[in-house]
């Protein structure tokens, strides 16, 4: 029997990347939340948005959700993501 293993790296300009600045904290700032759309992200990501404001400040919290919870986020959900002053991915079931 002949067992193959996958290589789960992204292999598209992966030596190219570096990281956004780190911010010295939240007060003032946009923060994006990029949900995968599963059962349960919402009230997670609604309460996670009020604490992001009540206790670090966000001026603003924008919730999005993908378009398919198995496939990486629509091109336009990117760009809208490139304004925001930090982003929070997350998933749920």
């Amino acid at each position: 029997m002949t067992l193959r293993v996958l290589d789960p790296t992204f292999e598209e300009g992966a030596a190219g990347f570096t990281p956004a600045p780190r911010l010295a904290g939240l007060e003032g700032a946009t923060v994006g939340i990029i949900s995968n759309g599963k059962k349960g992200t919402a009230p997670f990501f609604a309460h996670l948005a009020g604490l992001l404001r009540s206790r670090h400040g966000a001026a603003e919290v924008v919730v999005r959700v993908k378009r398919s919870f198995s496939a990486p986020a629509e091109a336009a959900l990117m760009d809208e993501a490139a304004q925001w002053s930090a982003a929070i991915a997350g998933v749920g079931d």
